[in-house]
């Protein structure tokens, strides 16, 4: 039989804020636990598994509902692998395109910099607008 804990020392062992572990089960990315006859939740090793497994997945990027996604598979007893790698796949992807932005946005930064530290600012005759911002 599984050992029974209390919400604090699942909160403890998985690294999930109690908060955290009750809005998951609001969601109902986490099962709602068992109830001691005093109502205190009780939760077993399972649980923390799932939470650590959940806190793994955000870090990777993914979204809670795409968690609960691989979760329903893993619960029905299917295999997750392929959802899982095309979920990774798309935010691959989107990370790398968000790099492109970023690194579009830095030349144009270094640019403007560059060619603001030769402005003068007497020359500013626009009180709405900075020059170093209006170039072209």
């Amino acid at each position: 039989m599984l050992s029974e804990m209390r919400i604090g020392e699942l909160a403890a062992q998985s690294g999930v804020s109690t908060k955290t572990i009750r809005f998951y089960e609001e969601s109902g990315v986490l099962p709602a636990p068992a109830r001691a006859e005093n109502g205190y939740r009780t939760y077993t090793s399972e649980s923390i598994e799932r939470l650590r497994f959940i806190r793994d997945a955000q870090s990777a990027g993914l979204r809670l509902e795409e968690i609960t996604t691989i979760l329903e598979l893993r619960d029905q007893g299917e295999s997750t692998c392929h959802h899982t790698i095309a979920l990774l796949e798309a935010h691959l992807e989107d990370v790398d395109r968000q790099i492109s932005e970023l690194e579009r946005t830095r030349s144009r930064l270094v640019e403007m910099t560059s060619q603001a530290g030769s402005l003068d600012p007497a020359h500013c005759t626009d009180p709405n607008r900075c020059q170093a911002i209006s170039m072209s």
